[in-house]
């Protein structure tokens, strides 16, 4: 009972936010001369008129989705991990120079480049995991700037030692892996492919632990009071480098099912342009930081996006018009954080004045 009042609780927020967003974006198509109704019929159009656009969204859902997935982890424990691209990004064409060179029957392939862009996003996570425990350097700044060293030491790799220089490869990228080692399709024809049955295991398996595990206890109450949780004998740092190596993990899995289940090869700057890791981190916020809530929030990002590409085709209402919904959901989360903060610091300051 209590995990389902958690849920709706969890659900709520991103319900609201959505309406207000929508609200915003229907100013935007006024201004721009369309019908408002029409529009958004457009936009569901896109993203949910077909099987072909429903799946489309699911598979732009699936990065975005484990990528919310760690940092809400990060989140929960009480860390802020802003390095999800660069994770990503690590962990995608490490997985994907693996699946490539690696001599081996295809299955193998596959199970060591998922195994090898996980274990390279949770270390390459860990590292400013390390440097905030021993140094203090807060991983608000860390994990902010390891996107860059990741983000352009990949782009290295593709444009020069193990670019393709087939004639016909126009940009930098990889070869292409061997069929054998692609993820396979949920559907033939369709674009989602197993990659988003990952993600909803690892929400599942996530929920399971926060909820019914020592570690997620643990969690849990380092995020509420870490002060009263080490206190109690809770190892922090403990719990903050296995929290940060979790949750670079699954950044580092989300780009490895793109590049064995979509792109088939890396390509340089496929996983940044779209803004997965900025879109997780929007789905994992809006959710709250919980796992199930962060499957819904997910594929409604995910829809907005593959909507607004339906409302271009279609309506002389740009692109934008989903970066705008996007825009209003964080100023909305940030005015949440904001009020939250202000109570809590109300309270403290009611305490302290009941005190004396």
């Amino acid at each position: 009972m209590a995990a389902i009042k958690e849920l709706s609780k969890s659900l709520v927020q991103p319900l609201l936010a959505v309406v207000i967003g929508l609200l915003t974006g229907a100013l935007v198509i006024a201004a721009v001369g369309e019908s408002i109704l029409g529009t958004y019929q457009e936009m569901w159009k896109g993203a949910f008129g077909s099987f072909y656009f429903f799946t489309s969204t699911l598979a732009r859902a699936t990065p975005i989705m484990l990528i919310a997935l760690g940092l809400s982890l990060a989140f929960r424990a009480g860390v802020f991990n802003l390095g999800a691209e660069g994770q990503m990004v690590l962990g995608a064409v490490s997985a994907a120079l693996v699946a490539i060179y690696l001599p081996a029957p295809g299955m193998i392939k596959i199970v060591a480049g998922i195994c090898t862009g996980m274990a390279v996003g949770g270390f390459w996570a860990l590292l400013p995991g390390f440097m905030e425990a021993r140094f203090r350097i807060p991983l608000l700044i860390s994990t902010l700037l390891f996107n860059y060293i990741a983000v352009l030491f990949a782009s290295y790799l593709v444009t020069e030692p193990f670019r393709d220089r087939s004639g016909s490869a126009a940009l930098a990228q990889t070869v292409m892996l061997e069929k054998s080692a692609w993820l396979p399709k949920l559907f033939a024809g369709m674009s989602v492919h197993a990659g988003f049955l990952f993600a909803i295991v690892a929400a599942l398996l996530l929920f399971w632990v926060l909820r019914f595990t020592p570690f997620g206890y643990e969690v849990k109450m380092l995020g509420q009071n870490s002060l009263f949780a080490q206190y109690g004998g809770i190892n922090r740092t403990r719990v903050m480098l296995t929290g940060m190596f979790a949750s670079g993990g699954l950044a580092g899995l989300a780009g490895t099912v793109e590049v064995m289940g979509a792109h088939y090869r890396f390509v340089d700057g496929a996983l940044t342009v779209p803004g997965f890791a900025w879109t997780g981190l929007m789905a994992a916020l809006l959710a709250n930081s919980h796992p199930l809530g962060i499957i819904v929030t997910s594929i409604l990002l995910a829809a907005f996006q593959t909507g607004a590409m339906g409302v271009e085709r279609n309506t002389d209402v740009p692109l934008e018009l989903a970066s705008v919904i996007q825009a209003v959901l964080i100023l909305f989360i940030s005015a949440k954080f904001s009020y939250d903060w202000w109570k809590k610091r109300k309270a403290k300051g009611g305490e302290t004045h009941g005190a004396l």
